[in-house]
């Protein structure tokens, strides 16, 4: 196992929903955050001093198929939900440039070269500030969670993987993020794109046992290694909670362990990269 680390939590959902759901007072900055995926919509209010959850997170099946059109109305209702008027901060599964979709990860291919930023913007009428969603989930995870204290000069790299209907990736070195890595897309050493040999919907669609499953992420994980050197893997997402079921098939240098804010951190990131470009002055 080649000295690697791996913190276990086994906390159950409804335990990691009383955990993050807390009071927010005072005059700190809220934003809300919406966790686009594959396969589910996530949101809740975020007070961006502490990454606390300010209302009930909200959870809704996404779209299929997942067509701007029907992204946007979903994304109407969501805000609705939380009765929110302001800026929104959107995670969501593409290369994000400029505001820009260039790629669709398990959402429509519409989405390729769209004005996401602007689109989402004009159909909700509130500013909506669109990120990568593995990076919003580690921008999370690096301020307040698993990946706090790497952050400095000499924090060295931090390797996000979010595992979920896709693998999505983020990479920090010194704590500042290199955006749109989209590692999941590799092809692995038996020819498989990633995403389609170890995420969680292989997992489930496939009926893999922990152990066996586990086998298929660590050969994807030990690539990584060997091409990013990380000192430090983070492995986010509903399964995350489980690590404990497949830590002994990981044989990673670098110790590896549990997103804190297990399938949360996307929401909490989305919240704190809209409020990085309000502070900016950029438009949404």
């Amino acid at each position: 196992m080649s000295g690697a680390i791996w913190a276990i939590r086994t906390i159950g959902d409804e335990a990691a929903e009383a955990k993050e759901y807390g009071e927010c007072e005072g005059e700190n900055v809220r934003l809300l955050g919406i966790d686009v995926g594959g396969t589910a919509i996530k949101s809740a209010i975020v007070e961006t001093e502490t990454g606390t959850l300010c209302d009930a997170r909200q959870r809704v099946a996404t779209p299929q198929p997942a067509t701007p059109e029907a992204l946007a109305e979903a994304l109407i209702r969501q805000i609705a939900l939380h009765g929110w008027q302001g800026a929104v901060g959107i995670g969501f599964p593409a290369a994000i440039q400029h505001g820009v979709a260039r790629t669709a990860a398990n959402i429509d291919a519409a989405f390729i070269d769209l004005p996401v930023a602007d689109y989402f913007s004009q159909a909700t009428g509130c500013p909506c500030f669109v990120a990568n969603d593995a990076d919003a989930a580690g921008t999370a995870e690096m301020r307040f969670g698993a990946g706090h204290g790497h952050a400095g000069s000499e924090g060295g790299v931090v390797l996000i993987v979010t595992i979920g209907t896709g693998l999505g990736t983020a990479v920090f070195s010194g704590g500042r993020l290199l955006p749109n890595t989209e590692l999941g897309h590799i092809f692995l050493d038996n020819g498989a794109e990633a995403e389609r040999y170890a995420s969680e919907t292989v997992r489930v669609t496939r009926a893999l046992g922990w152990r066996s499953w586990g086998g298929r992420l660590n050969r994807y994980l030990c690539m990584m290694e060997r091409l990013l050197w990380p000192d430090l893997i983070i492995l986010g997402g509903g399964v995350s909670a489980r690590l404990y079921k497949f830590a002994p098939m990981l044989t990673l240098r670098a110790p590896v362990v549990a997103a804190s804010f297990l399938n949360s951190a996307g929401i909490v990131g989305a919240a704190l990269m809209a409020e990085t470009n309000l502070l900016s002055g950029a438009d949404a």
